[in-house]
C-alpha cells in the first residue's frame, strides 16, 4: 500500500543487499519511525522450510530468512508510492516481488498503479514474480480520509472492491488482502471505527482472508481481536507491519515488514528512477498468489 507523505524510514538502505539469493519486491506506506527487532524470531521448521523452497526457490538460506530483524538477510517484496515499476526492473533489482493495489484511485491523485491490471499481473507472474494483493483508498488530509474511519459498513463496501479488483487481476480466491491502517492510530481509535471496519472487511471476504497493514501495536490489536486471518505458515497472521509509528517494537506473527518508507527526508530505493517501499518478507506463506493454501 502506499502510505503517508513524510513517514517512512527503517535501516535496510538504498537498494537490495545482495546475499546469494534473489530477493522479493513490493511496496507499501510507512511513516517515519525505524524499527529494530524486539525478540519475536521464530525457527522455521524443516517441513515450512520445503514448502518455502518450492514457494519460492529465490530463497536458499530458509533457516534464518525468517527471523524478524531490521536488517533481514531473507527476500524481500517492493510496493509502490510515486509510480509502478516494470516486472523486469524488479527482477533485475533484486526483489522477489510487489504488492499490488486491488483499490481504486481517490480523486486528485494519478497513481498508476492503482488498480493493478491482468496484463502487469500477468508480467509479473512471466518474470517468476510474486504478488500480494492490498488495499488502500482514502488518505489522511484528502477529501476521502483514511478508509477505516468509515466503520463497519465502509469495510464491507472496501472488501467488495477490494474482491472485484483482486479477481479481475487474476488473483486466487485463496489469497489474503492486506488492508491498511496508515495512521498511527492509538487504541480508543481502534475500538471504534478501526476494528469495526475490519469486521466489515471478513464479513465479506471471511476472516481467514482478511490482514492488515499498521504499526506494531494496531497489528497486535487485529490479532486480539481475531479479525485477520492465518498464514499456512504456523505461529504467523496476515498482519504486514510497518516500521512506521511503530516505535522500535516488532510484532512476532506479521508476515510482512515494511522496512524502508519512501519519504522526501529518507528516499526509498531507487529502481529504474523511481523510488519504493521494501518489505521484508519473515514467513513462507507471506500471502502470496502463486501458493496453493
Amino acid at each position: 500500500m502506499h502510505r503517508n507523505q513524510g513517514a517512512k524510514t527503517d535501516a535496510v538502505g538504498q537498494a537490495p543487499i545482495a546475499t546469494g539469493a534473489r530477493h522479493l519486491c513490493c511496496y507499501h506506506r510507512a511513516v517515519h519511525d525505524p524499527s529494530s527487532g524486539r525478540g519475536g524470531h521464530q525457527q522455521v521448521s524443516r517441513r515450512q522450510a520445503l514448502r518455502y523452497a518450492v514457494a519460492a526457490p529465490v530463497l536458499l538460506n530458509v533457516a534464518t530468512a525468517f527471523a524478524p530483524s531490521a536488517s533481514a538477510a531473507g527476500p524481500r517484496l517492493i510496493d509502490f508510492t510515486e509510480r509502478l515499476v516494470r516486472p523486469d526492473q524488479i527482477k533485475s533489482a533484486g526483489f522477489a516481488g510487489a504488492l499490488v493495489y486491488v483499490s481504486e484511485v481517490r480523486p486528485g491523485a494519478d497513481f498508476d498503479f492503482k488498480p493493478v491490471t491482468r496484463e502487469y499481473a500477468d508480467a509479473m507472474r512471466a518474470n517468476g514474480l510474486h504478488i500480494v494483493s492490498c488495499y488502500q483508498y482514502g488518505k489522511p488530509g484528502w477529501p476521502t480520509p483514511s478508509d477505516f474511519t468509515r466503520g463497519f459498513d465502509g469495510g464491507v463496501a472496501d472488501a467488495q472492491t477490494a474482491l472485484r479488483l483482486h479477481d479481475a487481476a487474476g488473483g486466487p480466491d485463496s489469497a489474503p488482502i492486506f488492508f491498511s491502517v496508515d495512521e498511527d492510530i492509538d487504541l480508543q481509535t481502534w475500538k471504534s471505527p478501526a476494528v469495526e471496519w475490519l469486521r466489515g472487511i471478513g464479513s465479506v471476504l471471511g476472516v481467514e482472508r482478511t490482514g492488515i497493514y499498521g504499526h506494531s501495536r494496531a497489528c497486535g490489536w487485529a490479532i486480539g481481536d481475531g479479525v485477520i486471518g492465518h498464514s499456512s505458515s504456523a505461529g504467523y497472521r496476515w498482519a504486514w507491519q510497518t516500521s512506521a509509528w511503530s516505535q522500535g517494537e516488532r510484532e512476532p506473527a506479521a508476515v510482512l515488514y515494511q522496512s524502508a518508507v519512501n519519504t522526501a527526508s529518507t528516499p526509498g530505493p531507487l529502481i529504474g528512477g523511481i523510488h519504493v517501499d521494501v518489505d521484508d518478507v519473515l514467513a513462507a506463506d507471506f500471502g502470496q498468489w502463486d501458493l496453493k493454501r
